[in-house]
């Protein structure tokens, strides 16, 4: 079973990818603490796995850490699909007719490339520092990106799907829900798995903006009292929380499209 891992592109043994993945984290986890116990770098700026999970739990249990992160999760979701309904029809529209993709693409590259923090202000003048300004930060990071993949993937669906569609009658429309849609299915997925990973990196950038509230927030009162373990903490949360979700989807994805 080992074989395959050392392999090119070997076949794929779940069991032994897992204890592999563990073994390294364990592995990371063992350096960091034998660095941080031997003191080759100052505690306020690496701090132990012990402390870091000393203070996740302190956070836990006396910081309602549980209630920012699902403040965090709320907005998050909320951002990535708003961005996921506005970017699957346009980004179909897009590779269907080439007026609406000669219309939208330039601007599109053009936005996609702008730094969400250099917008901040800008966002803050238009929403102000409520909820607004955090999901409209979350979904500018996002969407961009998405319409083009959504554009991409509906290219790449073989043009003799559409013939045969128009063959038997198939109106625009129907091609498009009926054939297109379908066929880009899992890529279509992959790629919704991809940038809401890329929506929870623009998080603390989003929480910073007159916030009380959300990992972000937490993260950011940390820093600015150097807690580093609190600091790290709250990364730690986000890493877990995108892993489990990043999972979750790669079950969705194999139950749906067991085809693929």
């Amino acid at each position: 079973m080992l074989r395959t891992l050392f392999t090119f592109r070997g076949g794929k043994s779940p069991a032994v990818e897992l204890i592999v993945g563990l073994a390294a984290a364990a592995i990371l986890l063992g350096f960091w603490e034998l660095v941080a116990r031997l003191g080759l770098v100052k505690p306020q700026f690496l701090p132990s796995p012990g402390d870091v999970l000393a203070a996740l739990w302190r956070m836990l249990t006396q910081q309602d850490l549980l209630w920012h992160t699902a403040v965090s999760a709320g907005r998050v979701w909320s951002a990535f699909l708003l961005a996921a309904l506005m970017a699957i029809p346009i980004g179909m529209l897009m590779s269907s007719y080439r007026i609406v993709g000669a219309s939208l693409e330039p601007m599109i590259d053009f936005i996609r490339y702008l730094p969400v923090p250099a917008l901040v202000p800008l966002s803050i003048i238009w929403f102000g520092v409520g909820e607004s300004t955090k999901i409209f930060l979350l979904w500018l990071g996002t969407f961009f990106q998405l319409v083009l993949f959504v554009a991409d993937d509906a290219r790449r669906v073989p043009n003799e799907y559409v013939e045969v569609a128009r063959t038997v009658g198939a109106r625009s429309r129907q091609v498009m829900t009926d054939v297109i849609f379908r066929a880009m299915g899992p890529s279509l997925l992959d790629n919704l798995r991809i940038t809401l990973g890329w929506c929870w990196t623009y998080l603390i950038i989003a929480e910073i903006v007159a916030a009380d509230s959300g990992i972000g927030f937490v993260i950011w009162s940390a820093r600015r009292y150097v807690k580093t373990p609190e600091v790290m903490a709250g990364v730690l949360v986000i890493g877990l929380v995108g892993l489990v979700t990043d999972q979750l989807l790669r079950v969705l994805h194999r139950r749906i499209f067991q085809y693929v």
